[in-house]
C-alpha cells in the first residue's frame, strides 16, 4: 500500500442540498409566579425564541397570552437572576422569569 501525505478524501462527498436544516428556532421558558402562574395555569411558560431583548419577550408574551397583559405590563423581567431593562438581550436557553408587582404593609 502505498502511502501519502494528502488527506483521503470521499467519493461521494454530500451536495449541500443533502445537509440537514439548520435548527429552526430555539426554546426559551420562562418561570411565572403567583396571578402570572395561575392565569397561564402553569408556572412556566415555554415560547419559540431565537433571541431578542426584554421588549421582545414582552410583545411574544403578550401575543401568545393577552390575559396577563394587565400584570405583564407592570411586571419585572429578571434575566439570569438579575433584574433587566427591556434593551437587554436575552438569548435562547437564559434563564428568565416575570416578577409581578408585590403589596405588602
Amino acid at each position: 500500500m502505498v502511502q501519502t501525505d494528502k488527506p483521503s478524501m470521499p467519493s461521494d462527498p454530500t451536495p449541500f442540498d443533502r445537509l440537514p436544516p439548520p435548527p429552526a428556532g430555539q426554546r426559551l421558558v420562562v418561570t411565572l409566579f403567583a396571578g402570572m402562574a395561575e392565569i397561564v395555569g402553569s408556572r412556566h411558560l415555554e415560547i419559540d425564541w431565537n433571541g431578542g431583548t426584554v421588549a421582545d419577550l414582552r410583545r411574544e408574551i403578550l401575543a401568545a397570552r393577552p390575559a396577563i397583559g394587565p400584570l405583564l405590563t407592570r411586571s419585572a423581567v429578571a434575566v439570569a437572576g438579575r433584574y433587566a431593562a427591556d434593551d437587554r438581550s436575552i438569548a435562547a436557553g437564559t434563564d428568565v422569569a416575570l416578577i409581578p408587582p408585590v403589596s405588602g404593609g
